[in-house]
């Protein structure tokens, strides 16, 4: 649908604060029944009963950690859910509500936030989660998002970054480093439009990769598949940072070394293209990228043969005694010790 630009815009101004969030929040239906009050009090009510919380959140600053430019906020209402629950699932845990909290600047109406709130709306819709309160203010500087997620899981059964022992197999889910990948189109597509504001952009080459970075989608599977197949990881983390980052952050809870075989490094044929392109270095793009959201988790050798050739996972190396380092094994059977290159927000 093209957008009028001559429609008139309601202005936050209009509403105040309580009427804001009441329009805001008036279509979502509670769908856990751990959710005993959602919105409209002074505070959500959650009855986990026998099982253990696991609480997680992150602010997204737009000029830091978007840009609106080229973000749809339908887009970042979702993404803004995305990060938080790959935090949960990365605890081997169930998501099951969330708090949204934004903070906009008068050039935003209402009929913005509305934009980014359907978005929010369609990740709780998909990923059953229940939005149980937030806060909405103002801002002098763009918008800022904070979005806390919460989740449940059998005490047993959480898997921090910790358990990691000498030996376990080092495994990722999916594919690595389409987010920077389509990051760089849509930065340079923005580029091209400075230049020339009539030029539309044929994105469709870059479908993939431009998806993974707009509307990322959380590992809520990999639980369930790993259930299945009777695997409990020893240690886990998602990658939002970079797979070298991630892969520092085990070695150091866990006290371990690794050694991570490039080769094993899964890529989409269309990341390998994007780099072609953009005479970036793949395997450097997949270890310092980040925004991917998937899974990085390790499990003990004996239970290769139930992941083996399961088209989820990848084993990408293997932990070993914390004296022997973290290396990255390249494909000319070189040892390069990794380092953290991933995203860092204050560099």
């Amino acid at each position: 649908m093209i957008e009028d630009k001559n429609q008139e815009k309601t202005g936050l101004d209009q509403l105040g604060e309580f009427e804001l969030i009441k329009h805001l929040t008036k279509d979502f239906t509670l769908q856990q029944t751990s959710t005993i009050k959602g919105i409209g009090d002074d505070a959500a009510v959650l009855d986990f009963k026998d099982k253990k919380s696991v609480i997680s959140t992150d602010l997204l600053i737009e000029g830091v950690h978007f840009d609106l430019s080229y973000m749809p906020l339908k887009h970042l209402g979702y993404k803004s859910v995305m990060v938080n629950l790959s935090d949960i699932y990365a605890m081997n845990a169930t998501a099951t509500q969330i708090t949204v909290s934004i903070a906009v600047s008068n050039r935003f109406p209402l009929e913005a936030l509305e934009e980014f709130y359907s978005g929010v709306a369609l990740a709780c819709e998909i990923y059953k989660v229940d939005l149980v309160g937030g806060d909405t203010t103002s801002s002098t500087k763009g918008m800022l998002v904070s979005v806390t997620a919460i989740g449940e899981a059998k005490e047993e059964n959480i898997v921090y970054r910790s358990g990691a022992k000498p030996n376990d197999l080092l495994v990722v889910s999916g594919d690595l480093g389409g987010a920077y990948c389509g990051l760089q189109v849509l930065e340079r597509e923005k580029e091209v439009f400075k230049v020339n504001p009539n030029n539309q952009p044929d994105l469709s080459p870059y479908t993939y990769i431009v998806e993974r970075q707009l509307k990322p989608e959380a590992r809520r599977d990999i639980k369930g598949l790993l259930e299945k197949l009777e695997i409990l990881p020893t240690a886990m983390i998602d990658i939002s940072d970079g797979l070298s980052s991630e892969i520092l952050h085990i070695c150091d809870k866990s006290e371990v070394g690794c050694n991570l075989f490039e080769d094993k490094i899964p890529l989409d044929p269309t990341v390998i293209a994007a780099c072609e392109e953009f005479k970036m270095d793949s395997t450097l793009v997949a270890l310092s990228g980040g925004e991917d959201y998937e899974l990085l988790f390790t499990i003990d050798q004996k239970d290769f043969p139930k992941i083996k050739g399961n088209p989820h996972f990848t084993v990408v190396g293997h932990m070993t005694d914390k004296n022997e380092g973290v290396h990255l094994v390249s494909r000319s059977n070189t040892k390069i010790p990794i380092t953290a290159q991933g995203w860092n927000s204050f560099s």
